[in-house]
C-alpha cells in the first residue's frame, strides 16, 4: 500500500499528463472550491457496457449497414 503523499503525487502527475499543467491546476482549483463526492458522482453515471455487449452491437451494426458501392 502506498502513502497518501505518493497517491497525491501520482494523481497530479496523471492529471498533468492528461490535461497539461495549466488545466491540471485548474482542475485541482475547481475540486477544492466545490464540495464534490467522487464516489457519489461515479455511482450516478450509467453503467458502462461490457466488451461482449459492445462486440454484439458492433457486429449487428456491421451486418445491417448497407454496403457502399465501389
Amino acid at each position: 500500500m502506498i502513502t497518501d503523499t505518493e497517491i497525491r503525487s501520482r494523481g497530479v502527475q496523471v492529471l498533468a499528463q492528461m490535461l497539461g499543467d495549466v488545466e491540471a491546476d485548474r482542475f485541482i482549483a475547481l475540486i477544492q472550491r466545490e464540495p464534490f463526492d467522487y464516489t457519489q458522482w461515479r455511482q450516478s453515471l450509467p453503467e458502462e457496457p461490457s466488451l461482449e455487449a459492445l462486440d454484439a452491437k458492433a457486429m449487428a451494426f456491421r451486418h445491417h449497414k448497407p454496403q457502399e458501392p465501389n
